[in-house]
């Protein structure tokens, strides 16, 4: 994020570059070949993450009935989307950049709002976890209890929350080139990499708590595809998006942002992030189609979302899929 603007100076200086010996151009020209190589590895992930995103968008914005799950994975997808977008564009930004010698200038902008999407990903997942986790160790309250529109606001509020982080950071940080001893500056990614931490441990310790519960009273709680998504999602983000973070803020606190070192480190694991955007609606799509038998019965990609978002234990499979019916009104009774 920080260093997009920093390769892309990099890549360009091919004419202006002082007289080096061998090894030293060596050495140039292997490091800019791993950030071309990352540049087109990230353009190729984001490529059918957007693709794989967009579908999960337009099925649960048009085409399913939403319930209380249903509608963060919405905005989950929303967030993937958004995040796809402005790292393409930075990806493609450098390798015009490098082939053609023009360079385009990107506008702070597109950093804040691929902040904001990180951001607001990971506040998605923290909370779609300890929803999750509520839902399974105080079922009465959940069912019962819990607000009708709780989904819709609590998406609404972490949209917003995640804006006003994202901007307050970008307007007196300047994406590490403006003065970092700033005192607004060092408040404001103090704040941000403790709302970071802390979706982080909610993240952690709902996932934790329902595995524990799971292992330990498993024939009370049922394992359910809902319960499956939301693990394998949790995980897939532990080791692919979480390193982005980590490093982020690695770069802020140490402050080194033209360290070659960094410059790999940046690259690997935007890379890893993209990945991660991608696999959400794969594992969904994997999830709801598992021990399905496609030869007997064609199942549309609207019905094995729904079966990936199903919150009751498996029936018999003898006989096919579940009926469309009973698919669409699982968890209907909390509706957004």
């Amino acid at each position: 994020m920080v260093l997009s603007g920093t390769s892309e100076g990099f890549l360009s200086t091919n004419s202006t570059i002082t007289p080096m010996n061998g090894s030293d151009q060596d050495l140039l020209q292997n490091f800019k070949m791993e950030i071309l190589i990352s540049q087109f590895l990230t353009v190729t992930f984001s490529l059918l993450g957007l693709a794989g995103n967009a579908i999960v968008l337009w099925l649960l914005g048009f085409r399913m009935r939403r319930n209380a799950f249903s509608v963060y994975i919405l905005n989950l997808a929303g967030a993937d989307f958004l995040f796809l977008c402005c790292q393409i564009i930075y990806s493609l930004n450098v390798l015009i950049n490098y082939y053609h010698s023009v360079s385009i200038d990107i506008p702070n902008f597109f950093i804040t709002v691929l902040t904001f999407a990180y951001v607001t990903g990971l506040s998605f997942l923290s909370i779609i976890s300890m929803e999750r986790c509520l839902s399974v160790l105080w079922p009465i309250w959940y069912r019962c209890l819990r607000p009708r529109h709780m989904s819709a606001f609590t998406c609404t509020l972490l949209w917003a929350l995640s804006l006003i982080l994202s901007v307050l950071e970008g307007n007196y940080c300047e994406y590490l080139i403006g003065d970092f001893h700033n005192g607004w500056c060092r408040l404001f990614d103090f704040i941000t990499a403790a709302w970071l931490i802390f979706l982080f441990v909610l993240l952690s310790g709902s996932s934790l708590a329902l595995l524990t519960r799971l292992l330990h009273d498993s024939q009370h709680v049922r394992l359910t595809r809902l319960y499956v998504t939301n693990m394998v999602t949790v995980l897939f983000f532990l080791l692919c998006g979480l390193p982005f973070g980590i490093q982020w803020f690695l770069l802020i606190w140490i402050h080194n942002s033209l360290d070659a070192f960094f410059i790999h480190l940046h690259w690997l694991t935007l890379i890893l992030c993209c990945v991660n955007s991608c696999a959400n609606p794969i594992i969904y799509f994997f999830v709801g189609s598992f021990r399905q038998r496609w030869r007997k019965r064609r199942q549309t990609l609207k019905l094995v979302l729904q079966r990936a978002l199903q919150d009751f234990p498996e029936l018999d499979e003898r006989e096919g899929s579940l009926p469309q019916d009973t698919l669409e009104m699982s968890g209907s009774s909390l509706v957004s």
